[in-house]
């Protein structure tokens, strides 16, 4: 969906909620419609989540501002997180209350904004912020670790992600999943998710090895070596029980391995 398409269905979603919910409508005023476009919107909102005593929301706001100027490509992919989440979660009906409520989304793009940092040479202010991810939002992913678009944090309260990890595009997270290395060993230690994956809550995922395409990762699972395309794994250590009913469970969110 293009960025002012979004922007004007997000505006008119959020006047909606202001005449249902008159106690909302200051708050819903200063998140969305003060503002000009989705970036300043979204700046402005992920910037008051993760301030604190001693950087305020102005200044982490001008660096959000900033990345998302010199880097559009990040509220594009914001969009793809808001679209995915809307489509996955029966729970969810609006575009706007992914933005204003849901943290996995809001980790992510904290995340997006660490990784820019990182990328530039901000390293010190990329861990900051990585900091202050785990603080508000429970989830801490390092700032190089590399991640798509279209991904779902699923409540995401524990999600831990390695420094070399890899989350390609349209892949669903649940709370509690760990993508760690083995040991202190150095280098390329962390694991691959790729297009299409599943992953249940208090799953760990560990090394750098690689969780193929359109694969599921039961709940509980441990896996320690690579997971090949288009199976179901479950236990410790994670085995092939069977095979997705759909070459992208992250989108069917069906976590009952029973069905595969």
């Amino acid at each position: 969906m293009p960025i002012n398409s979004f922007w004007l269905e997000l505006k008119e979603e959020a006047q909606q909620l202001v005449e249902q919910e008159p106690l909302l409508a200051s708050y819903v005023h200063a998140c969305i419609l003060a503002h000009h476009n989705a970036e300043t919107a979204l700046s402005f909102i992920l910037s008051n989540k993760i301030k604190d005593e001693v950087m305020t929301a102005i200044a982490i706001r001008e660096v959000f501002n900033e990345a998302y100027l010199m880097s559009p490509e990040l509220v594009e992919a914001a969009i793809t997180d808001v679209k995915a989440v809307l489509s996955r979660d029966p729970a969810v009906s609006s575009h706007l209350t992914v933005m204003l409520n849901f943290k996995g989304f809001q980790a992510i793009q904290t995340h997006r904004l660490a990784h820019y940092l990182w990328s530039k040479g901000r390293r010190d202010l990329a861990l900051f912020l990585q900091s202050r991810n785990s603080e508000a939002f429970g989830v801490d992913v390092h700032p190089a670790a590399t991640i798509g678009r279209g991904v779902m944090f699923d409540h995401a309260t524990g999600i831990v992600i390695g420094e070399t990890a890899v989350v390609e595009d349209n892949v669903s997270i649940l709370q509690s999943v760990t993508l760690g290395g083995t040991g202190n060993e150095s280098g390329d230690r962390h694991p691959k998710v790729r297009r299409g994956v599943m992953i249940g809550a208090n799953s760990t995922i560990l090394g750098n090895i690689e969780i193929g395409q359109g694969s599921k990762v039961g709940a509980g699972s441990v896996v320690l070596k690579d997971v090949p395309p288009h199976v179901t794994v479950v236990g410790v250590p994670a085995k092939i029980v069977g095979v997705p009913s759909c070459d992208s469970p992250c989108e069917t969110m069906n976590q009952n391995v029973l069905d595969d």
